[in-house]
């Protein structure tokens, strides 16, 4: 079952939005989706990677994507980010020119960013599965209303997180979020059509390590990935 693939202290998270219909309708259509012979992406043991990265305790910075890459080889369940081996996308090169800019970091050789998540980056897509070939294919199968839940209930729970939201998808989740507990750091997409209009030179990596340290958290080595 979908459920059983969730960590247990995410499950307790989301045990409300798990129990409902609309979340056995999401599982039915990928069930269906899968048994149809249709090719999704990330593979289904990597759906739900971002939440097995980091627990929710644990989650120090959100970073919010639309939905995973849709080509061949290239999501593994971490937003923005590909596995050792897979050509760095666009919007991910602009995000490491940002970090250089922000921080004098020299980007890495490749695109994985499982060590930001091993530090308390939460690297989540609005939708958590793709079609091979069809960006945003899944977006109203059920998923954006299980990753809403995840953000309310994330940052009802705990205090003290960075929600990066970039471009006017992610920034629509603002409402989820008490701004009185938590930080918001909004800019455009660092995709290649809106980077330079603010998203290069918006120092919000710098700016998150300062605002966790000015509550007493470890900041994130952007550098380790």
């Amino acid at each position: 079952m979908l459920i059983d693939q969730i960590p247990s202290g995410w499950r307790d998270l989301l045990a409300a939005e798990t129990a409902s219909p609309r979340f056995a309708k999401l599982e039915a259509f990928l069930n269906d989706e899968i048994a149809a012979g249709q090719i999704i992406y990330p593979p289904r043991d990597h759906w739900f990677a971002a939440l097995q990265a980091v627990a929710p305790q644990d989650v120090k910075v959100v970073i919010l994507g639309q939905d995973p890459y849709h080509g061949p080889g290239e999501a593994h369940g971490l937003s923005f980010s590909v596995p050792v081996g897979i050509k760095t996308p666009p919007s991910l090169r602009n995000i490491w020119q940002e970090i250089a800019r922000d921080l004098g970091i020299t980007p890495p050789l490749h695109g994985n960013l499982a060590g930001w998540a091993a530090q308390g980056v939460l690297l989540l897509n609005t939708s958590l599965t793709v079609e091979a070939d069809c960006a945003a294919s899944h977006s109203k199968t059920g998923w954006a209303h299980f990753t809403d839940t995840l953000i309310r209930e994330l940052a009802a729970r705990h205090d003290g997180i960075v929600f990066m939201l970039w471009g006017a998808h992610a920034q629509k989740k603002m409402p989820l979020i008490d701004v009185s507990r938590h930080c918001i750091l909004a800019s455009p997409h660092p995709s290649p059509l809106s980077a330079h209009r603010g998203f290069i030179g918006n120092g919000h990596f710098s700016k998150a390590n300062a605002w966790l340290q000015s509550i007493h958290k470890t900041p994130i080595d952007w550098a380790q990935s």
